[in-house]
């Protein structure tokens, strides 16, 4: 089917989103009227001309670092830095951080947005360490001092897990990281716009995040806010025209022009300028309630993570013990218009952790538009599939 008989199909059968941990849908309101809007009248650059419309262009870009440096509780909106996505975010750090003999330390919880660029990092001589978790995917937090090295630079870490919405103290490794001189890099991509994130109380050096999860932007939306000591340290890994020290060849070192280089997704940062306005620090804690209750009475179902509304994100990841776990998410799609996503989500090391590794889970998780009766209806076709196994 093409896209439009798609979207007739789906028009006749009830459709249930249960995929925010990948993206956020619906959007916040009026995010794709900004977009149009921005693409129909106005269609600037920022920083190139002089005129009435590129300075709009370059009010809106200013007012959404102010909002995101407000956000995060950091001082300097000119340290937030706009990138392609989360990914690229994490890759600009990791990449200009660490050199030879440089030595990290990470949660054995991560995403490959972290671990992919480490792990390119060792062919030049980057080390790094896995902080242990347990099986429910909480950080051993007693292990971290004990493996701190003499060249240990810094500890980068995933806020909260995408496979299972386990939470990680993220305040009280900072205060370790803050002990020990050591930079701490969060990735708050599934978290910025669910939990609050206050980068000074935390410590946090460099938080990347993603402009089209809980923040409900658009996708192609993301970047990193940075401390001006971390900044300092850093060499861009992209280097161009930004529009300003145009008399030179040399990358400005001014914040943020340092990081970008190249033309902006203006019209993505117009929706996630206005998706910005509906931020709401929404407490899904009835909805991760009723569904942990129920999974309870599945005994066929394994939920990997914290059993319990303390500690977690509504995401849960569910193995199916007598069902071939990808065959449950297709019939979730077609019997019941239930999108959830099943696999390994990205994260191999969090997987292995949880003890799910090579199959994967199911992973169902809410968002600002999930509805108890959205779970109650998620809830009653997960008993009609495992009695039916």
């Amino acid at each position: 089917m093409d896209f439009f008989e798609c979207a007739c199909y789906y028009r006749n059968m009830r459709r249930i989103y249960m995929d925010n941990a990948s993206t956020s849908f619906p959007k916040a309101p009026d995010v794709a009227r900004a977009m149009s809007d921005f693409v129909l009248y106005n269609g600037c650059n920022i920083n190139r001309g002089d005129y009435q419309q590129a300075y709009e262009a370059a009010d809106m870009v200013f007012d959404t670092r102010r909002r995101l440096s407000a956000l995060f509780n950091f001082p300097k909106s000119e340290n937030v830095i706009f990138t392609a996505n989360v990914t690229t975010a994490l890759n600009v750090l990791i990449k200009s951080m660490f050199v030879p003999s440089d030595h990290v330390l990470v949660s054995s919880m991560e995403h490959n947005a972290v671990m992919r660029p480490l792990v390119q990092m060792t062919r030049r001589g980057v080390q790094f360490s896995r902080i242990p978790c347990t099986e429910q995917g909480e950080l051993k937090l007693d292990a971290i001092e004990g493996m701190i090295a003499p060249n240990t630079k810094a500890i980068v870490m995933t806020h909260a897990s995408n496979v299972c919405g386990t939470i990680m103290p993220i305040a009280q490794v900072g205060e370790i990281a803050h002990k020990h001189e050591l930079f701490l890099v969060v990735d708050s991509a599934q978290t910025a716009g669910i939990l609050p994130i206050d980068m000074a109380a935390m410590h946090i050096d460099a938080l990347c995040f993603t402009g089209h999860k809980g923040l409900r932007g658009p996708q192609g939306t993301g970047g990193f806010v940075i401390s001006d000591s971390l900044a300092e340290r850093l060499e861009p890994l992209v280097a161009g025209g930004t529009g300003s020290m145009s008399d030179s060849e040399e990358t400005p070192w001014l914040l943020p022009d340092k990081f970008e280089a190249g033309t902006l997704n203006l019209p993505g940062i117009a929706g996630l300028h206005t998706a910005l306005d509906a931020i709401c620090f929404e407490n899904q804690g009835a909805l991760t309630l009723r569904f942990l209750e129920a999974l309870r009475m599945l005994p066929q179902v394994s939920l990997k993570g914290i059993d319990g509304t303390t500690g977690r994100l509504a995401v849960f990841g569910l193995d199916f013990l007598r069902q071939d776990n990808a065959q449950v998410a297709t019939l979730l799609a077609e019997r019941y218009g239930i999108m959830t996503r099943v696999g390994l989500h990205c994260a191999p090391a969090a997987h292995k952790t949880l003890g799910t590794f090579p199959r994967g889970l199911v992973r169902f998780s809410f968002g600002h538009s999930t509805t108890m009766d959205d779970v109650e209806y998620a809830i009653s076709a997960l008993r009609e599939i495992v009695k039916g196994d």
